[in-house]
């Protein structure tokens, strides 16, 4: 990304990051339209990129399994492993991708320059409409409840994502997701979600049928979720709108 003035890279500044990945299950194709809607947003020139990339660093994987997706898998690698099953003990060898990304991670949680402060893995689902999060569930009330002002915001910003599609659970099926593992590792400054989307429509409030998605909606659910992290900033004041009419004098 081109952060060539922005302060949080300058030697010795203090970084917040957002860490995103997709595509950790090959067959979910409409993950990669979401994360490519959120790249193309933040390198784009429109004032709020501007802003977020001025004050967040974004670290993308857009795709978890490369190999799962050339040879055309819809869950697993090449190696016949549910990536999404094995974050807590990745091996270099059998899981490589995702054991590059969470050393990544590590690395990051433990520089004292480095906020990490969300992690976001990009889903999409066969069987429920909308875009929608998973949260974790943490025993402290205060920790639960600050996870869940990003996907009240989110359902704010994007009409496909309504707040009644998001849930926050700790499955013990999930234990070895992105989101679970990461949960459970980082500290309460830190927010891991996964975000889904439905393979095929999403149910605007108070319409009678579903519309389908397209690559463009996808997309554009991307743009919503970059454009989330200004309002959970609160940075909208920084962004450079058109100039103001001249007032008329009599």
């Amino acid at each position: 990304l081109p952060f060539s003035a922005a302060a949080n890279l300058r030697p010795g500044a203090e970084q917040k990051v957002v860490f995103i990945t997709a595509r950790v299950h090959p067959g979910e194709t409409p993950s990669s339209f979401v994360c490519q809607g959120i790249i193309d947003f933040l390198v784009s020139h429109h004032p709020i990129a501007k802003v977020l990339r001025d004050h967040l660093v974004f670290k993308i994987a857009p795709m978890l399994n490369p190999d799962g997706v050339y040879l055309g898998n819809y869950r697993c690698s090449l190696m016949g492993f549910d990536l999404n099953r094995h974050w807590a003990n990745p091996s270099p060898w059998a899981h490589p991708t995702l054991h590059g990304v969470k050393e990544l991670i590590i690395d990051m949680y433990n520089n004292p320059k480095i906020n990490l402060e969300f992690y976001i893995d990009i889903h999409a689902h066969s069987t429920m409409m909308n875009g929608f999060m998973y949260g974790n569930i943490f025993e402290d009330e205060e920790r639960f409840q600050r996870q869940a002002v990003f996907p009240k915001l989110l359902c704010q910003n994007a009409e496909d994502a309504p707040m009644s599609s998001t849930s926050f659970n700790r499955d013990a099926v999930k234990a070895g997701t992105g989101r679970r593992f990461l949960g459970g590792l980082l500290n309460h400054t830190s927010y891991c979600y996964t975000l889904e989307v439905s393979f095929y429509s999403y149910l605007l409030a108070g319409a009678a049928a579903a519309v389908p998605y397209t690559e463009e909606a996808y997309m554009k659910l991307g743009r919503n979720v970059a454009r989330t992290f200004l309002d959970y900033y609160r940075l909208n004041s920084l962004v450079e709108g058109p100039p103001a009419p001249t007032p008329k004098t009599r």
